[in-house]
């Protein structure tokens, strides 16, 4: 871990796009944000999209140069970010099983770094699957953000140009959730350079 660098360096931001089944609504939701994160400069941003990367449950059931193959796409992002935003959307009261699969895969990359969420679905708008992802986080240390963006019956918020009908309110909420994960990854990239996590 670089601990060199200052208050004025950019926050590395790892935007993670969870869902990866076909036909996935995620795209709209990552290109939206995009917009978002282009009016926050605090951070230098790269997108972790899961549809491109396939992480088994369990190595047993892979070849061991294929899983390491896959690691090397995303694990270097992880490691070098000060702060990750997951874009989910809820499955069956939950997140999906490609996002619970990088978890899994990694544990030293999510330590003492701010997590947000921007998450979607039906009526929940993806809040069930935050909620469970905010356990699943502190057991890796990580620190997740209370304020979230998050996009009931999202099919029918854009446009078929993929513009929101509405944005003042997400607008809003991203907004604030970046402003508190720049808080929260300024706060811990400064604490780590005087004490390592763990020390």
């Amino acid at each position: 871990m670089d601990n060199t660098r200052t208050n004025s360096t950019p926050l590395k931001l790892a935007v993670i796009v969870a869902s990866n089944r076909e036909g996935r609504f995620a795209p709209v939701l990552a290109e939206w944000f995009r917009g978002r994160l282009a009016e926050h400069t605090d951070f230098s941003v790269d997108f972790v999209d899961l549809a491109d990367v396939e992480l088994p449950t369990a190595l047993s059931h892979h070849p061991a140069a294929a899983v390491r193959a896959e690691l090397a796409k995303v694990s270097p992002v992880l490691d070098a970010a000060d702060a990750f935003v997951v874009l989910t959307p809820e499955f069956n009261h939950s997140f999906p099983a490609s996002l619970k699969s990088l978890i899994d895969w990694h544990f030293g990359e999510w330590q003492a770094k701010p997590v947000g969420f921007v998450s979607y679905g039906g009526m929940s708008g993806g809040l069930r699957a935050v909620e469970q992802l905010r356990l699943v986080f502190a057991e890796m240390h990580a620190v997740t953000i209370r304020d979230t963006v998050s996009f009931h019956n999202a099919h029918g918020e854009f446009d078929e140009a993929g513009r929101h009908r509405d944005s003042a309110g997400p607008d809003a909420a991203a907004k604030a959730m970046l402003d508190q994960l720049a808080w929260w990854a300024h706060a811990l990239r400064d604490a780590k350079t005087t004490r390592p996590y763990g020390a």
